[in-house]
Formats: structure tokens, sequence, C-alpha cells
């Protein structure tokens, strides 16, 4: 059936794809023709580690310039000709990588890719400090994937050039959470505001565990930022305390007003955004949570509601949901490019 499915399809004319259809009056709500790029000055020439280095302007204004260059679609200069990105991906990955490095490329600049930690000197023994050193001889900037929380924290202290966390173990991925916060402002733009109105604040259920989940962790402190457009976070979990040392604390105090559910069902009728993730990855390897929540097209939805994943998934999120207007999964994704495009062009300062 899949076959005969693909071979028909062979004898359709593929059309280029109209990224920026439908999202002109979102965007220009959202202000995407008034940002201010003096907001984002103290971010040019710096590494990017964590979700904290931000703030809630800061957040706005990438998302509104990721929403130039969504809608811009192509871009006729190339200033990143001659500069080169140091792809360094030690642990395995598939949406950032390609959208990091297909970002670098749209650009204009040149990669130099690692994928394999092990046909590296870190497999011998070489330090992360001393990588780092020949790095700065190397490239312009760095992009570090690491199963090893505290790699990237090593290799800074040597670098000389800006590198960006691409995700450290259980840690932080902050790229991942700016690409899920331009996601719910595209559809809800007056969460970008400052001024929601109380029938325009949503509820957010979020499957999983932020102590564990980088994704989860870092999409958290950015939705602290916008508390007041959020009546409360849900977090579906089967753990007594999810969280890490003084997390939740510092949540609170930032205003996000957050409650621990054990049943999915219970908190998905009353939720605008659910978002969900099952796996975090530890050492050489992954461990997965809350494996018994799944999310799929009989799943007591709200209606109007969306869905949130970082991805890769698994079985915890079904394929009848694809064809949904629940889907936002895979605009999140494509949307991740227009978003490291805004990191990176003003990281590296124009």
């Amino acid at each position: 059936m899949v076959k005969q499915k693909v071979l028909s399809k062979l004898k359709e004319r593929i059309e280029p794809e109209s990224w920026a259809e439908g999202i002109e009056m979102p965007l220009e709500l959202m202000g995407a023709t008034h940002e201010d790029p003096a907001v984002l000055a103290d971010i040019a020439y710096r590494s990017i580690i964590t979700a904290r280095q931000f703030d809630r302007d800061k957040v706005a204004q990438l998302c509104r310039l990721a929403a130039k260059y969504e809608t811009a679609q192509q871009t006729s200069q190339f200033p990143l000709t001659g500069k080169i990105l140091i792809s360094a991906f030690y642990e395995p990955s598939t949406r950032t990588r390609l959208s990091f490095e297909s970002v670098w490329h749209r650009l204009g600049g040149d990669i130099i890719s690692i994928t394999d930690p092990s046909t590296t000197g870190i497999a011998k023994g070489e330090s992360y400090k001393d990588v780092a050193e020949m790095m700065n001889h190397y490239g312009d900037i760095v992009v570090l994937r690491d199963s090893n929380e505290n790699a990237i924290f090593e290799m800074v202290e040597s670098l000389r050039i800006p590198i960006v966390n691409a995700g450290n173990g259980t840690d932080e991925h902050p790229t991942q959470a700016l690409a899920d916060m331009y996601a719910l402002f595209k559809w809800r733009p007056e969460l970008i505001t400052g001024d929601v109105p109380e029938d325009k604040k949503i509820t957010v259920c979020v499957i999983g565990v932020p102590g564990r989940m980088r994704t989860v962790r870092s999409l958290l402190y950015f939705l602290a930022m916008f508390s007041d457009a959020i009546n409360e976070v849900i977090l579906v979990c089967n753990m007594k305390n999810p969280f890490s040392d003084g997390q939740q604390k510092e949540l609170e105090q930032a205003g996000l007003k957050m409650r621990v559910q054990p049943f999915l069902d219970d908190a998905l009728p009353s939720s605008d955004v659910v978002y969900i993730n099952a796996i975090a990855w530890v050492g050489d390897s992954y461990e997965a949570h809350g494996t018994e929540y799944t999310l799929n097209a009989s799943s007591p939805l709200k209606e109007g509601s969306i869905i949130l994943h970082p991805l890769a998934r698994g079985d915890e999120l079904s394929t009848d949901l694809d064809d949904t207007d629940h889907n936002w999964y895979f605009a999140q994704a494509r949307g991740a490019v227009y978003v490291r495009m805004a990191l990176l062009s003003t990281i590296m300062r124009f």
C-alpha cells in the first residue's frame, strides 16, 4: 500500500512550498516589521550557553528577526562569505545539526563538521580545553552538542570565538526552546505583546521531566519570561519530584504558576498548548521518561489546541495526529531554521 502510494505521487509535479503563506498577518501582529536591533547588541560575538542569558525583550526581538527571515525566504546578500562554522556534534542529531548547517549555508558561510567523537582526539583522551584551543584557529564560531553536560563549560575556558549550545546532556537546549517560543508567537501573536487579554492567556501542558530533559528545562525558563500571558503550566509526570535542585523555586519566583499532574487525560481538555517529550540523553545513550503518556487522535484534546514536540518522536506521539490542526510540531521544526538564522546573524553582527 505504501509503495503504491509513493509510486503514484511520482507522477505529480512538486511545487515549491511557500513557507510564508498564511503567516503574514500574525507576523505583522507580533511586530516583525518593528524589531529593535539595539536590544540584541550585547549578544554580538558572545557565546550562547543557557536560556538564562536572555530576557523577555531579547526573545521577542530574536523572534521578530526570525519572522523577517522567514517571510523574506531568501537573502540577496551573503554576509558570512569567508566565515567558517565548526559544527561539532558529538551526540546524534538530525534537525538541530541540519538546521544550523542550513542556516550557515543560506548566509553564505562554509562549514567543517564533526559527527562522530570516535574520530576525534577526545577518543584518545584529549581534553575539551585543548580541543577548544585548536578550534580557535580553525573557525569563526562553534556549535556544540555533547551528551556530557560539562563539555561546553570546559571548552569556553579556552575559546576565543563564540560557541552555541546545541544541547548539553540533560542540562539545556536554548536554541530549541527559542524555536518553541517562535512557534507559540506565530500561533498566538498576542503572547509577545506584553498586554494579553484574559481570554487570550494560555494553559500549557508539559509532558516531561524538567530536571532531566534539556528541552523542557530551557522552555520553562523562556515561558517564565512571559508568565503574564500564561494561566498555568501543568506538568504531567509520574515522579514525585521532577525538578532539579532549586529549579521549581526559581521558576515560581519568576512568576510561572505550575502544578504537577500525574494523569494526562485530566490535563488535556483545559490545555491550549501540549508540549510532549520522552527522551533525555545521558552519557552515550538515552533514557526514556513517561513512556506511558501518549497522544493520538483519540486523546481528549481541547478544540483549537496545538501540540509541540522537539522531535525525534517515538510512540508517545502518534502519526494519526499529523494531518490534524493540532499538529504544530512540523512547523515548530521548520521555524527553528529562521530562529537560528536570527541568532547566528546577531552573534556574528551583521
